[in-house]
């Protein structure tokens, strides 16, 4: 299995990055949090996880390690394959989902699309002595350099893809541009987009 990657961002899309190892393009799927962590021609080492299915190999990428052992864990919950794995894991930081499941909030557990509240409860049944406590760190801003002008569209685009409608997703920048100013922190819009919508 490939633990890690380390070498050259070559692209950086909506929903992954393509990092250069050794002249080889390895494609990483990783949240908006990572890749707004990512620059192209810059190198960067890459926690991941593979996912091998019958007709695909699939690396998934983190911010850290402790994403990377949340995201392979809560997929031990029946129900909970790779992509509603990351969705978790791009909504709530691993302390905070440590904390909805020992604390038993189904409420926050159905922030993430495609988590309804018998979900969250069987998650919550299945994970409950197997995540452990929260380590008291909370939400830990993502590492985020300044993008150009875009950005709304970099945060839209990867509220959709974690399930939002775009009128939902628009709507939420929206909210969140006035904390942009002149140097955007996607990572941080986007979370602070993801905050809003909960709420709603």
């Amino acid at each position: 299995m490939i633990a890690f990657v380390r070498g050259t961002v070559a692209a950086v899309s909506l929903t992954s990055a393509v990092v250069e190892v050794g002249g080889v393009g390895l494609e990483v799927m990783c949240t908006p949090g990572t890749l707004a962590a990512l620059r192209t021609g810059h190198e960067a080492t890459v926690p991941t996880s593979m996912v091998v299915r019958e007709d695909s190999l699939t690396l998934f990428g983190f911010s850290d390690e402790d994403e990377k052992a949340t995201f392979e864990l809560v997929q031990t919950a029946s129900g909970v394959g790779p992509k509603l794995a990351q969705a978790m894991i791009a909504v709530l930081a691993p302390d905070d989902l440590r904390r909805a499941v020992a604390t038993e909030d189904v409420k926050t557990l159905t922030k993430v699309p495609g988590i309804g509240q018998k979900g969250a409860q069987r998650i919550i049944l299945e994970l409950k002595d197997r995540l452990g406590a929260p380590s008291g760190g909370g939400s830990t801003p993502q590492q985020a350099a300044s993008r150009p002008a875009p950005w709304k569209d970099q945060v839209a685009q990867g509220l959709v893809g974690l399930g939002w409608s775009a009128r939902e997703a628009d709507s939420a920048v929206e909210a969140v541009a006035p904390e942009a100013g002149e140097t955007p922190d996607v990572a941080a819009l986007l979370r602070a987009a993801l905050r809003q919508l909960s709420r709603a």
